[in-house]
């Protein structure tokens, strides 16, 4: 039930954005540092158990960027993870490749050549130019803000076999009125040279994670995570000041009520989002893999909270079996219907192949504009204009009590708020789907027939009046290992234990090898080759309905 006496105080919502306004905070940095030990303090004031960790991470922290047409230099920066180029520079042809899909580099010789790519650099292009060969990418902004990113295609640290699909290019962004001048003189035919140079301090260094927990429920017992990141692209004031004041005033409240709580909670900040590709929250998936595994029940992250004229409420990423719980939250507060949106590759989700349910990351947004942007948070968004001027504090507020009412159902339920029907429902549409596109080519029924077990056991679940606490806490222990399975099988390629990379993937990625399979024309003669895979990602899907079939059932025994 809703708890009226979770109201986030302004004042101090507001006090904590101005501290956060006092300090560029990129990964790694003293002066990052100095902004956890903020954190740390008032954790530790509201009663939390705190540790701030250090690990290494590889970070990338963009430098001076030059880019010359023809002798004249044009404002740029370059970003993080973009190659880092010698003192003078590499030069090429420019070559147009429009937004840089994969379309868009389809049949072009790009080898040696400089691309000039409309909008925000991403980790896609940077993925599509390393392997046509080009030299460097030029982005052209969708206005005259230049907006840093990172452009790693690797998820986290990279590995040994990871670290060769870091970017080959060295990557700048122009304006938007540059960029046009330059479009014109491609389209007219004229050969246009371009040279571009970079410094970018790319290496491993320790970076900070603070966790900071209270489990009155007992120290083994399972628990909400709740994240955000506090690394910043210069002030970052909204990104991502706004949520770390959601996070500790809605720490700070839930901690006066926290003998109501039915599960602990673990509130982590993490480092190295904006220069390392989510390499904190990455790693704590990894280091703390088993503990995550046996205990978290769900993930709830915010990012960019309180933004002025953040008015839209309807389209947060939230995953299938949590759908229902956002919507009648934020219906209730905002009068919004919440429609919600599939979860992107993005918002430090590294839990995915642990299994942990999740939602959010950001929560409001702007309006549909008329210019294009990656994000709908803002123009000032990744730039030195991400100030506290453009907080808006009863955003913030109503951003606040939002989480907090999500927080408060998460940890005061008897049952957990996990809407397994909901997640049937949607599986069931892909499977029939692809039934009928393999057209008997592979019998995939059995994956049908267990998504109907899966909705008749979730739908008994949700009907589930008063039980005792040891019932509750045996039906909770069977929807967390249903999870489990369910989870990795919606949001991930099937691997558990390494993260999928940064780039975007398909809904349910665990079936593209069915998906492959039904793409092939009929009579097809590499059919054999493709119904090898197929039978194989089939069997994974139908053990993890299996397995958490047999879970429900466990939670629905007396």
């Amino acid at each position: 039930m809703p708890n009226p006496a979770l109201q986030p105080d302004r004042e101090r919502l507001m006090a904590h954005i101005r501290e956060f306004a006092r300090r560029v905070k990129l990964s790694g940095t003293p002066e990052e540092l100095q902004s956890f030990y903020y954190l740390q303090a008032q954790m530790d004031s509201y009663g939390y158990r705190t540790q701030l960790l250090s690990h290494d991470a590889f970070i990338s922290l963009p430098g001076a960027g030059k880019v010359e047409i023809e002798g004249e230099s044009l404002r740029c920066i370059t970003h993080s993870m973009s190659v880092s180029s010698e003192v003078e520079g590499v030069s090429g042809d420019l070559a147009y490749v429009g937004e840089g899909t994969k379309a868009d580099f389809a049949d072009k010789d790009l080898a040696g050549k400089i691309i000039l790519v409309d909008g925000i650099a991403t980790e896609e292009v940077a993925a599509l130019a390393s392997a046509a060969g080009a030299l460097g990418e030029l982005h052209v902004s969708p206005n005259e803000h230049l907006y840093e990113m990172c452009v790693s295609p690797v998820w986290g640290s990279p590995s040994q076999y990871t670290r060769a699909q870091l970017p080959k290019t060295v990557i700048c962004t122009i304006a938007r009125d540059d960029g046009r001048c330059l479009r014109e003189r491609l389209a007219r035919g004229e050969k246009v040279q371009a040279t571009l140079m970079t410094k970018v301090d790319t290496g491993w260094r320790k970076t900070p994670l603070l966790v900071a927990e209270l489990q009155p429920a007992g120290e083994d017992k399972p628990f909400v995570l709740f994240s955000g990141h506090h690394d910043t692209w210069h002030f970052g004031v909204m990104d991502n000041g706004g949520a770390n004041a959601t996070m500790l005033e809605a720490a700070r409240l839930l901690a006066l009520h926290a003998s109501d709580w039915q599960r602990g909670l673990r509130v982590c900040f993490w480092s190295g989002h904006s220069h390392g590709r989510y390499s904190g929250s990455a790693w704590y998936a990894d280091e703390y893999f088993d503990e995550l595994d046996r205990r978290c029940a769900v993930h709830v992250n915010v990012d960019s909270t309180g933004g002025e004229g953040a008015t839209v409420l309807t389209n947060s990423g939230v995953i299938d079996e949590l759908k229902p719980l956002a919507a009648e939250v934020i219906e209730r507060l905002s009068g919004q219907r919440h429609a919600g949106r599939r979860h992107g590759r993005a918002a430090d989700q590294s839990f995915w192949g642990v299994g942990i349910p999740s939602m959010f990351g950001s929560l409001s947004h702007q309006p549909p504009g008329p210019v294009k942007m990656l994000t709908a948070l803002g123009w000032w968004w990744h730039t030195p204009h991400d100030t506290a001027e453009h907080i808006d504090p009863d955003n913030l507020s109503r951003d606040t009590r939002i989480v907090l009412e999500i927080l408060w159902r998460l940890l005061t339920s008897p049952i957990l708020p996990l809407d397994y029907t909901v997640y049937a429902d949607a599986l069931g549409k892909q499977i029939a789907q692809l039934q009928a596109e393999l057209a008997g080519r592979i019998d995939i029924s059995v994956l049908a027939n267990a998504i109907d077990e899966l909705r008749i056991n979730a739908k008994a679940i949700s009907k589930v009046g008063d039980v005792s606490a040891e019932r509750a806490a045996r039906i909770n222990a069977s929807l967390m290992r249903a999870g489990r399975h369910l989870v990795p099988l919606n949001y991930t390629s099937g691997e558990r234990f390494h993260h999928d990379s940064a780039l975007p993937h398909p809904a349910w990625p665990a079936l593209e090898g069915l998906r492959a399979l039904a793409a092939l024309p009929m009579a097809s003669p590499e059919t054999a080759f493709y119904a090898v895979h197929a039978r194989q990602v089939k069997n994974r899907a139908a053990h993890a309905l299996r397995e958490a079939n047999a879970a429900l059932r466990t939670a629905l025994e007396d």
